[in-house]
């Protein structure tokens, strides 16, 4: 019964949760879709925590995603055993990636005061469950090897259950608990998106790939007048 609440319940509470709040967020606030920024009190460990947090993220989250819409791709790439093992090196080094960028956030947000003051208790759950997520990763791909090739065996399905609405929690509980966590911990993720800093993904100009450019015209004549009048 609790796995059946886990696996095939909770996911779409979660996403209910982030939907009606995100919605909730935008009609109510919508100035707040953007995360606020606390660069203007410390950027360097900013920098060193930013910069690979988000770029590894980002990959590693385009990786899950290509393993749940192209198994038979991910299949067939990884049946050659030196493609697997690069790919399984790079998700692991992508993790510790994380990892690295993720400690030195939450060390420049306990460690420096000023930071520290407009740290909310949100901001703190926020970075737990960042981590959880991250260390069950990592644990995952030393522990049980080859992570991308079961991969595509028993979590692409039971995605795929749930977005068919009718979930198979078989394919999940047959794995680790460290998997199990790792997967139940996603859906807490994206239930306190709307709720946390998170939100500021839903503000992503996308719209700058396809607008026109900006085209900037620069009045010599005029320049040069307002220029002669100053002196």
């Amino acid at each position: 019964m609790f796995d059946l609440f886990l696996f095939a319940i909770f996911p779409y509470i979660a996403v209910t949760i982030a939907i009606v709040g995100l919605i909730w967020r935008y009609v109510t606030n919508q100035f707040s879709y953007s995360s606020i920024s606390s660069q203007f009190l410390e950027s360097r460990q900013l920098f060193w925590g930013s910069v690979p947090w988000h770029y590894g993220i980002t990959v590693v989250l385009i990786g899950h995603l290509i393993g749940i819409l192209f198994p038979s791709s991910v299949m067939a790439f990884n049946s050659v055993p030196l493609r697997l093992y690069i790919l399984e090196g790079t998700a692991l080094a992508l993790g510790i990636l994380l990892l690295i960028g993720l400690v030195i956030l939450i060390f420049r947000r306990s460690g420096n005061p000023r930071v520290r003051t407009m740290t909310t208790p949100m901001d703190v759950a926020l970075l737990f469950v960042l981590l959880v997520q991250v260390a069950t990763g990592i644990g995952t791909a030393i522990f049980y090897r080859w992570g991308t090739a079961w991969y595509v065996h028993t979590a692409t399905p039971w995605f795929a259950s749930l977005a068919t609405l009718s979930p198979k929690v078989d394919y999940i509980t047959s794995l680790s608990l460290l998997t199990q966590i790792h997967a139940v911990n996603a859906f807490v993720i994206i239930g306190l998106m709307p709720f946390t800093r998170l939100v500021h993904l839903m503000s992503i100009p996308i719209a700058y790939l396809w607008r026109p450019y900006i085209q900037v015209v620069w009045n010599r004549r005029q320049a040069i007048t307002e220029r002669a009048f100053c002196e």
